[in-house]
């Protein structure tokens, strides 16, 4: 295949994509459900002094959300990043750009990624490329729209799926371990969708990272995705994973020190709130955000993440937390099939219903 059949492929995978996750395929459950926040009748404090700001790559975000990775290298995805920079500046919370490797490759297609910094020269954006990619390409990835730091991102399952996609993955923890020390700026490294287990999170760690988002199973999910582009039947692949309530505790109980962003089909402030509980420093939000994008424009979404913050602010309150640390030394109840798979691999929610 020529570089220029390359990126025409690229290019009409992206379309695909938008499209595939408008008529709505996805998803398995998150797993949140089963996941209980305890209740507080009797707060000492007033609405107004709950904070939900967090420090997050060395700037103050007005709450811990982030706009995650999703779309970029297309006529459509410049107006899209447009409005999702433009809403992330409004609100202050992160965004990041989804795959650049078709602006590595077509220098035609870096407006649609650059537009972001453009629009947000305050914030914290977050560049986007393979856990595949060199040393090289990272660095003009994070340059391209001048980023706080940058997501690698993990998609096996995707990449079989695709008659296009990678087949070798034995040069991934090598890159992985290259990018993580010679960048300047900070690495996350980003399941697709799949989730991270313990023993991917211990591996990670070892390759010098600090920072995971687990993309757990649950939400804009890419294998069926490319099975439907492929005309199979998505449901053979459509479950398989961790949820991403699972895949957070399994990272959060691990014993490393790691910064955890928990995205994956979290569509609720009330998911959100549950998985700050349970570690996470930060929650992606990529597919809700999106239809709310398409569908209500700027203003629309803005609108929606200002509820989010103020329905966050109320779930803190309820659970007696003041701030976003508090709301995490909190109790958690983990009950059903995402307790059987805890106590199956060994992990203990009882702690965390203690605490």
């Amino acid at each position: 295949m020529t570089s220029s059949e390359h990126n025409n492929e690229r290019f009409r995978r992206k379309l695909d994509h938008l499209r595939l996750y408008r008529e709505g395929w996805g998803a398995q459950s998150n797993a949140f459900d089963e996941v209980y926040l305890v209740h507080q009748a009797l707060p000492e404090f007033d609405l107004k002094d709950v904070d939900l700001s967090v420090r997050w790559l060395g700037k103050t975000l007005a709450a811990p959300f982030i706009i995650n990775a999703m779309t970029g290298g297309t006529p459509a995805s410049l107006e899209i990043n447009r409005i999702l920079a433009r809403a992330a500046a409004r609100t202050g919370v992160a965004m990041a750009v989804g795959s650049q490797h078709i602006a590595l490759e077509a220098p035609k297609c870096r407006e649609t990624f650059s537009i972001v910094r453009r629009e947000n020269p305050g914030g914290v954006i977050l560049a986007n490329v393979s856990a595949a990619a060199s040393l090289d390409e990272a660095f003009r990835a994070v340059e391209m729209i001048d980023a706080d730091g940058l997501q690698l991102h993990l998609n096996v399952v995707q990449e079989l799926l695709m008659p296009e996609g990678d087949r070798d993955f034995s040069h991934y923890r090598q890159r992985i371990r290259e990018v993580a020390s010679g960048l300047s700026v900070p690495v996350i490294v980003k399941e697709v969708g799949n989730g991270l287990s313990r023993e991917a999170a211990v591996a990670l760690y070892g390759c010098g990272v600090r920072r995971l988002d687990i993309g757990g199973g649950g939400g804009t999910n890419f294998a069926a995705i490319e099975s439907r582009r492929a005309g199979r039947d998505k449901s053979l692949y459509s479950c398989w994973g961790l949820p991403t309530a699972i895949s957070l505790i399994e990272v959060a109980t691990s014993g490393l020190p790691l910064e955890i962003t928990a995205t994956g089909g979290i569509e609720s402030p009330l998911e959100a709130a549950k998985a700050l509980a349970l570690g996470a420093s930060l929650v992606g939000v990529a597919g809700y955000f999106l239809k709310v994008c398409l569908e209500e424009g700027e203003e629309g979404l803005v609108a929606e993440i200002e509820r989010w913050k103020e329905d966050l602010r109320n779930f803190c309150l309820m659970c007696g937390a003041r701030n976003i640390q508090e709301l995490k030394d909190g109790p958690v109840i983990v009950t059903g099939r995402a307790r059987e798979w805890l106590e199956a691999r060994g992990i203990d929610p009882a702690p965390l219903a203690r605490r």
